[in-house]
């Protein structure tokens, strides 16, 4: 995200960021940034690709680059929606928290800030880094599938908790959440379809590329 964008951040009062690795970026990604916009009134929606994830470490991932243009070319036909380099330009591992307040910094006071992220990463929140910090400076988005059991999620969640910061996850039912990046990895590697799991220009960029055939 460059000095224009940063100052274009000034105009607007509602912000989506959604991290991840995006590795590759799908469609259940983009159907859910779409639905949290659409739900929450965001103005912006802001993708921002893992540079080193903590939760990753020893596994293989592909190059910030490509993940980086994969996130690029899936975001460029939907206006609402942009890319920030800030994570793989920031050095050692990506944390939420510093995210989060490097957006803060950038908003006018008053701006809400939402976080979106699957409801299994949110089962892991109380171990992400100043979870409190967090939670009281945005407003958590748990995409979930159908027939997810929200009982559980807010049982589990209330073990670990407040009920102050429980309030600041709200869940969001996404049908497009049962598409994951592990199976189109697995299905490149096994030569099998991937059409209309992902953009059709990050199909192409795939094979192109030859990622994930070994």
């Amino acid at each position: 995200m460059d000095y224009h964008e940063e100052l274009h951040l000034q105009k607007v009062s509602r912000v989506g960021l959604m991290g991840g690795t995006f590795d590759p970026i799908h469609s259940g990604h983009l159907v859910t940034a779409e639905a949290a916009r659409s739900e929450f009134s965001l103005d912006k929606v802001i993708f921002v690709p893992s540079g080193q994830p903590p939760h990753k470490k020893g596994l293989p991932i592909s190059g910030k680059e490509f993940r980086y243009l994969m996130t690029v070319l899936a975001t460029a036909p939907n206006p609402y929606f942009e890319v920030s380099r800030v994570e793989l330009e920031r050095p050692g591992e990506s944390f939420a928290i510093d995210t989060v307040r490097y957006f803060k910094d950038l908003l006018n006071p008053g701006s809400e800030l939402y976080f979106i992220t699957g409801a299994d990463a949110i089962l892991e929140i109380v171990t992400w880094k100043e979870v409190e910090e967090l939670l009281e400076n945005c407003t958590f988005i748990a995409a979930t599938r159908p027939g997810f059991d929200l009982n559980e999620l807010r049982y589990k969640l209330l073990e670990k908790l407040t009920d102050k910061h429980l309030k600041k996850i709200i869940p969001l039912e996404v049908p497009a959440m049962a598409i994951s990046s592990t199976d189109i990895r697995n299905r490149v590697k096994n030569k099998g379809t991937i059409k209309y799991l992902l953009p059709e220009s990050v199909e192409n960029f795939i094979y192109k590329n030859e990622l994930y055939r070994t």
